[in-house]
């Protein structure tokens, strides 16, 4: 399991040319005017981990497959997007089917390149985006409340539940806070993730800088920042120019322009990493002679539910796991070294899966 992240943002903020760095592809139309992404670009993208590399070359591995994320380009939202200005309903539909949303604010000054509202305001285009995500979500809440009077009259149960969470959400976007910020019980997350609303998606800021200000940032991430973190959300600093530029240069090049340009690392590797944290995610790994691999799971993921990611008669007839965590199994050298030093252990069905095991599912058919 990867996830899907929606890019979403006003009119020429760098929405594209960020994606097409992220993707290593022009598929995404970079024009200087509104609207120029007419339909969502989707692309797949390896993600970047130095430890699957460090355990295919131990165990000598054949292949080496890495776990994918989604990302999809969303064309830039305008005031009056809820209502259907610009091309908002289209769009909004479009932000339902990801997990979360990376939010591309502009934080540089470029008169070449048009504001959609001739100014460059980050917070102000934050509370833009904002609020027509809000007033969709409410239409959203009206008509679904509407749709199970009967239901919830009757005593349905599913019904009764629904009505609450939807309230309990009306009361929010009435409040101007995101749906977000509404605290569900485990027993109502189900219900909760089915009602699709767009403001219950974790949200990461990305603050699109020009290349001078990609290692520090400047004033106006720092804003942005500040509103992320009063928020209890995330942001990361990023040049979409500069990894547009990386995106098509070697390995080795892109490393000496990284390094020119005062930076440690690809901001694909940051904006990644901060992904998987707002999602709770962690990797696991399988390796082998043939094959070394890659795999995504949430945090507090039990061994027979991470079993299943590989495959469902994996969770089924789950028996146990060989597991060796990564530090292990590098300062050994490889599973047997590991196994003959105590430090294979065999977990049931109750283990919780720690981000970085090396495991190996043994399982009835």
């Amino acid at each position: 399991m990867g996830f899907k992240m929606g890019i979403v943002g006003l009119p020429n903020v760098g929405k594209s040319t960020l994606f097409n760095a992220l993707t290593k592809t022009a598929s995404a139309q970079a024009a200087n005017f509104p609207f120029c992404t007419i339909d969502p670009n989707v692309g797949e993208v390896n993600v970047p981990d130095f430890r699957l590399d460090k355990l295919a070359g131990i165990a000598e591995s054949a292949n080496i497959i890495p776990t994918r994320m989604t990302f999809v380009d969303i064309a830039g939202l305008v005031k009056g997007a809820s209502q259907g200005e610009g091309l908002g309903n289209q769009f909004l539909a479009n932000i339902r089917e990801t997990d979360a949303i990376a939010h591309v604010v502009r934080c540089f000054e470029d008169k070449d390149v048009v504001h959609v509202n001739d100014r460059v305001d980050p917070i102000a285009d934050v509370e833009t985006i904002d609020t027509e995500l809000m007033l969709a979500d409410m239409e959203s809440v009206e008509k679904r409340l509407q749709n199970i009077v009967r239901k919830v009259r009757g005593g349905d149960k599913e019904a009764v539940q629904q009505e609450r969470l939807l309230r309990d959400a009306m009361a929010a976007l009435e409040g101007g806070k995101p749906a977000r910020t509404v605290a569900v019980d485990a027993e109502d997350e189900k219900q909760w993730k089915m009602l699709q609303l767009l403001t219950s998606k974790p949200i990461l800021y990305v603050c699109n800088v020009s290349e001078g200000d990609a290692s520090s940032g400047n004033v106006h991430s720092n804003a942005v920042a500040e509103m992320a973190a009063s928020q209890g959300n995330s942001h990361v600093v990023i040049s979409a120019q500069i990894e547009e530029e990386i995106s098509q240069l070697e390995e080795e090049e892109a490393e000496m322009f990284l390094s020119e340009m005062g930076l440690e690392e690809a901001g694909l590797d940051r904006l990644i990493r901060a992904g998987y944290e707002l999602l709770s995610l962690q990797t696991y790994f399988t390796v082998g002679p043939k094959e070394a691999r890659a795999w995504t799971i949430k945090n507090g993921t039990s061994a027979p539910q991470a079993a299943g990611v590989i495959h469902g008669d994996f969770e089924r007839g789950f028996i146990r796991a060989e597991t060796i965590t990564y530090d292990d199994f590098v300062a050994l050298g490889g599973e047997n070294p590991a196994k003959d030093a105590g430090k294979m252990r065999a977990e049931g069905k109750s283990y919780t899966v720690q981000d970085g095991d090396v495991m190996h599912f043994l399982f009835n058919t």
